[in-house]
């Protein structure tokens, strides 16, 4: 649930979440962050610390990447010690998550990491010290002085290091790639889906059928089905997928998978700009069950306000 402050619009958006150990402390923090002005909370409540952290890590990684955007977005995470939420957020890049137990430490990892992902220890953080810690990474700005250059400025080759060591980090390890997917895609010609706007694909073997598949943020796939069974492994982005057949629907980030069978009829939005590897079991097909406009209101319908 999205929360702002009346009569200030938000200039700091907050994805929180927790485990069961961490969801008291998690819940304390978010009701002293409601209380302050200018700050959407957008809390995803309770989960596996490493399915929670995966999802908090997914959106900040997703705004940072997103520069014309201009918003601030960064996240909460809070499980038994800290340090799981921690680690499955940093999977993605762009995501700087710190452990914190201390203000001092919420005030080094600003200063120094630039931290955007703030994670605490439910077991061993009481609720009054994660709100003195919450408050320290709120209001130190990135290459502040810190306990860890002695309150005092840093030095003018430290201010030039941090500069550019961001930016730095979050192109690691993305000059050396060996995904034998995302080498193959690497200078393709993409030829547009005429019948998909907003599709492009790239055949890369003819039967039985392998594509590689982009399709830009806002697209939509009209309910349609095939001759052959797929399989589709997602590369990046973000997608939803809904099985009319079965009257499933399944929400597919980068890394997922998954299996269509021949036949089953299946609606498709795309959320960001998004490719995936897909292979039928035989030569491909389509066959379209309804028009673009019905396939938009029936997804309108369907998310309502959850876009």
């Amino acid at each position: 649930m999205a929360t702002t402050t009346e009569n200030h619009p938000p200039s700091l958006k907050i994805y929180a979440g927790a485990d069961a150990f961490g969801c008291d402390l998690k819940d304390a923090l978010l009701s002293h962050l409601r209380s302050k002005p200018g700050i959407e909370v957008i809390d995803l409540g309770t989960d596996k610390y490493y399915t929670i952290a995966e999802r908090i890590g997914h959106n900040v990684s997703s705004a940072a990447g997103n520069k014309a955007s201009g918003s601030d977005t960064r996240g909460l995470l809070a499980c038994g010690t800290g340090v799981g939420v921690s680690i499955f957020a940093n999977k993605f890049p762009r995501v700087y998550a710190a452990t914190c137990t201390s203000v001092d430490e919420a005030v080094n990892t600003r200063s120094i990491n630039d931290c955007n992902v703030l994670s605490v220890g439910g077991m061993g953080t009481t609720a009054e010290e994660g709100v003195r810690i919450l408050d320290a990474w709120l209001q130190t700005p990135f290459k502040a002085p810190c306990p860890a250059s002695g309150g005092a400025p840093w030095p003018e080759d430290i201010q030039a290091f941090f500069d550019t060591s961001t930016e730095e980090m979050a192109r690691i390890p993305s000059s050396v790639s060996n995904c034998a997917i995302c080498c193959l895609r690497k200078g393709m010609e993409f030829e547009p889906v005429g019948i998909m706007p907003g599709g492009e694909m790239k055949i890369v073997r003819e039967s039985p059928t392998s594509a590689i598949v982009k399709f830009a943020a806002g697209s939509v796939e009209p309910a349609h089905h095939h001759t052959f069974g797929h399989d589709l492994l997602v590369i990046k982005g973000r997608k939803k997928v809904w099985n009319l057949t079965k009257g499933e629907g399944y929400e597919l980030l980068e890394g997922d998978f998954l299996f269509t069978p021949a036949g089953d009829v299946h609606r498709v939005k795309y959320f960001e700009d998004t490719e995936f590897f897909i292979r039928w079991d035989g030569d491909w097909d389509i066959f379209l069950d309804e028009d673009l406009k019905a396939a938009a209101d029936a997804i309108e319908k369907e998310l309502g306000g959850n876009k």
